[in-house]
């Protein structure tokens, strides 16, 4: 079973990936694109806060 470490580093790349896809998405103004990845971030944000991780650096987002 892996560690809350190794649990958290690979949240924290998905988020970051979700992240990158979102801005992506925005600017090319593919709404449809961007609510579905939105779902992606919004459950990704939460498991890293139930992990107490401070989101403060990392979320460039912030929705």
């Amino acid at each position: 079973m892996p560690s809350n470490g190794e649990i958290i580093k690979d949240v924290v790349e998905q988020f970051q990936k979700v992240q990158s896809h979102m801005k992506n998405a925005r600017k090319e103004n593919a709404a449809e694109t961007y609510e579905g990845l939105k779902k992606d971030y919004l459950s990704l944000k939460a498991v890293l806060t139930s992990l107490g991780v401070n989101l403060t650096d990392i979320d460039q987002i912030k929705e």
